[in-house]
């Protein structure tokens, strides 16, 4: 009897297959302030957690909460922080987006509000305040789609720190296995038609070939369902040549 596919296995979930636990902080939240509460507070340290790549600033507040939240470009210990419905727009200062000027660079915003910060939180990332109108604001987002918010949600101003941590070669396998084990992703990954016939339906062969299609069908079993999955088309678009007379 044969292996599952690694697809199979991992769907069927198991403690290799999961993102590490340890060297995780708090999540990393707005505090959970009414609206018309206006707060001032000091970032007294910057910490990292593992498997992300923006530092956190720990940050105390007037009222004695401290809460961890991602830092900005330019954030240091010692840092002013304001958190409140308005504000001076300056880096690392949270406010309602209705609030915010049109073209300001802004980061860690609210999806709904009171969510503590769910878009654009990845590292050296930022999105810009597109336009306003009474009902929502629309927000261009770093993939360059728009989107359009509630106008109460919050958003912290300026450019996420680390950026370009992405761009630094790994040098070692390990180094590289290590990374990709903080964010419960796999590596490394084999091709099928790498591995034997009993442990991938690609696998075997005098050859690294499929051997047959590899579309599957969206209904196909787990041990089977490798390759293009339920797909429109495949192989390179050609270009028709046009005879103009």
């Amino acid at each position: 009897m044969g292996k599952r596919p690694l697809v199979r296995r991992r769907g069927r979930g198991g403690m290799q297959f999961r993102a590490a636990s340890t060297g995780k902080l708090v999540p990393a939240k707005y505090p959970s302030f009414d609206l018309t509460e206006q707060h001032d507070g000091e970032i007294i340290d910057l910490v990292h957690e593992s498997g992300r790549d923006a530092p956190l600033a720990k940050v105390r507040f007037d009222n004695g909460l401290i809460f961890l939240y991602p830092a900005t470009l330019g954030s240091k210990v010692g840092s002013k922080v304001h958190f409140g419905l308005k504000s001076e727009i300056s880096a690392g200062n949270v406010i309602s987006i209705q609030n915010i000027p049109d073209g300001t660079i802004v980061c860690n915003l609210e999806k709904n509000y009171g969510d503590g910060g769910s878009l654009v939180k990845s590292a050296g990332t930022s999105a810009t305040v597109f336009s306003h109108n009474p009902k929502n604001v629309t927000i261009k987002l770093p993939s360059g789609k728009f989107t359009t918010l509630n106008p109460k949600n919050r958003a912290m101003i300026g450019t996420l720190a680390g950026g370009g941590v992405g761009e630094r070669p790994f040098m070692t396998a390990g180094n590289k296995w290590r990374r990709f084990r903080t964010k419960g992703r796999i590596y490394p990954i084999v091709r099928g038609v790498a591995q034997a016939a009993y442990v991938h339906p690609h696998g075997g062969g005098r050859h690294q070939h499929v051997g047959q299609s590899s579309t599957v069908s969206r209904d196909a079993p787990p041990g089977a369902k490798v390759g293009s999955i339920a797909a429109r088309k495949t192989g390179r678009a050609r270009l028709k040549e046009r005879k103009f007379s």
